[in-house]
C-alpha cells in the first residue's frame, strides 16, 4: 500500500497514528507530497479526484480517501487488535466521537486556510469566527467526555488526540489547556504514547 500525506495535516496524523497502533509501519509506503486547493498535485489526483490528503493507494491500485475511509480499512487488516467496536452502542459513540474530532480539524484547517492563504482583504472575519467557533464547541463537548477516556485507545481517542495535537501546532496561543482542563490532563499523558511522538508534525 502507498500513502500520500503530509506532516502537517491532523487527518494525515490520524493515519499514521492508526498504522503505528495496528503495526503496520512494513505494509505501507509513505510518499510525502505538498498538494493545495490552488496548486494541486497531479499525482494525488490520479487516485483521489477531489486531491485530498491522505489518500492511501490499495494494492489493487485503487485510492481510499477521506481519512475516516482509511482507518476503518486499517483497523480490518488487522484481526487481532481493532480501534472500532465490533457492534452496539459502543460502535456509535465511537463513530460519533471520531467524527466530531474530525469536524474540530476540519474548521480548524478551514480557518488556517483563510487566515494563511487567502489575501487579507478577501478574508471574511465572520466566517473564521465561526469556524473558531466550531472548535470551541467541540472542546467542550471532548473536556465533558474526556473524565471516562482512562487508558482506552480506539478511533474517537485518536481522533480527540490528533485535533488537541494540531491546536498545539497551528494554534499555539488559544490557552485551550486552561480553558478545558480534564482534555488537556487526558492529552498530556496520551499524547506521550510511541506512536504520538512519532508522527508530531514539523517544528
Amino acid at each position: 500500500m502507498k500513502l500520500f500525506y503530509a506532516p502537517a495535516s491532523p487527518f494525515v496524523r490520524k493515519v499514521m497514528v492508526f498504522i503505528k497502533e495496528l503495526g503496520l509501519e512494513d505494509k505501507v509506503e509513505l510518499v510525502k507530497i505538498s498538494t493545495t486547493v490552488i496548486d494541486q498535485n497531479a499525482d494525488l489526483a490520479a487516485s483521489n479526484p477531489v486531491t485530498k490528503i491522505p489518500t492511501l493507494v490499495m494494492d489493487n491500485g485503487k485510492g481510499l480517501f477521506d481519512s475516516r475511509v482509511i482507518t476503518a480499512y486499517l483497523d480490518s487488516l488487522v484481526s487481532s487488535k481493532s480501534l472500532y467496536p465490533a457492534e452496539g452502542e459502543a460502535r456509535w459513540d465511537v463513530l460519533c466521537m471520531e467524527a466530531l474530532a474530525d469536524g474540530l480539524m476540519d474548521a480548524a484547517v478551514n480557518n488556517r486556510y483563510e487566515r494563511g492563504m487567502r489575501p487579507a482583504d478577501k478574508q471574511w472575519d465572520a466566517w473564521s469566527d465561526g469556524q473558531v467557533k466550531k472548535v470551541h464547541g467541540a472542546l467542550t463537548a471532548l473536556d465533558g467526555m474526556a473524565a471516562s477516556f482512562g487508558d482506552r485507545i480506539d478511533a474517537g481517542i485518536v481522533g480527540a488526540a490528533c485535533s488537541c495535537g494540531y491546536l498545539d501546532f497551528r494554534y499555539p496561543d488559544i490557552g485551550w489547556r486552561e480553558s478545558y482542563p480534564a482534555l488537556g490532563a487526558w492529552y498530556a499523558k496520551f499524547s506521550k504514547r510511541t506512536s504520538m511522538q512519532e508522527t508530531q508534525p514539523p517544528s
